[in-house]
């Protein structure tokens, strides 16, 4: 499953798109800086999300949309379309 992928699956399950989550998330002071594991709890406690899809956000609250260029053009299971990940919602993505 690529990165994007993982994102699109969360909004589906929360009804919110990673950027909705990353402000929200700032409304609890997490950020840059914060450890994995309260974000995690917090994920988990309020929309019932596991570790993967949860890992998935903990990247894109503490460090942004891009991600590595190793999967980008590649054909594998965990190819990206780009090394920027679409936090806006899978329905306006310009890549789909």
């Amino acid at each position: 499953m690529s990165f994007q992928a993982y994102l699109d699956a969360v909004e589906t399950k929360t009804g919110l798109t990673p950027r909705e989550l990353v402000a929200l998330a700032a409304e609890r002071g997490f950020g840059p800086g914060t450890k994995a594991g309260p974000i995690l709890e917090w994920l988990k406690d309020e929309y019932d999300l596991g570790r993967g899809h949860g890992m998935a956000i903990v990247h894109v609250i503490t460090k942004g949309p891009g991600i590595s260029s190793k999967h980008v053009g590649s054909s594998g299971s965990h190819a990206d379309a780009s090394d920027t990940l679409w936090l806006d919602g899978a329905a306006t993505n310009p890549d789909r």
